[in-house]
């Protein structure tokens, strides 16, 4: 699920201009004027005048994806022999609690939005659980091969 997470999160940093327009037309779909919405046309805006004048910045996002895809990469030896590689779950828990300070203080330094800071902070939340019962699970087959003649 951690692999699967990684990918689709590096997958979805390449194509963000056509994301953007496509969530931005749903919301005008919806009729709602929530702070949010303002926020994702704000951000698609800026994207679009910066992918016109700029276009070589989107090379960070592009290299953001293939960060997430090398981090799943490395965790595809935790798939394959989780006892001799346990320490990629306690690696990843790492991470995924370095997003929470990540998101605050960046965030605030940029301008981002509290909502959108605690939405990124989620990522960290929800991808130190998967990580944690894989640890849990694999020191318990370590304990119960220890045990074993």
């Amino acid at each position: 699920m951690f692999i699967f997470g990684l990918v689709v999160s590096g997958a979805t940093a390449i194509p963000l201009e056509t994301e953007l327009d496509l969530l931005a037309k749903h919301l005008s779909n919806t009729a709602s004027s929530s702070s949010l919405v303002g926020w994702i046309l704000r951000v698609r805006d800026a994207v679009h005048e910066t992918n016109t004048h700029y276009p070589f910045m989107a090379y960070g996002t592009d290299w953001l994806a293939f960060g997430h895809f090398v981090i799943a990469v490395a965790f595809v030896g935790a798939l394959r022999d989780p006892q001799r590689n346990v320490w990629l779950f306690t690696f990843g828990m790492i991470a995924c609690a370095m997003v929470i300070p990540y998101a605050f203080i960046c965030g605030a330094l940029r301008g981002i939005p509290i909502g959108w800071r605690l939405i990124d902070c989620s990522f960290g939340v929800f991808g130190m659980a998967p990580l944690w019962f894989c640890r849990r699970w694999t020191n318990q087959l370590a304990a119960v091969g220890e045990h074993q003649p």
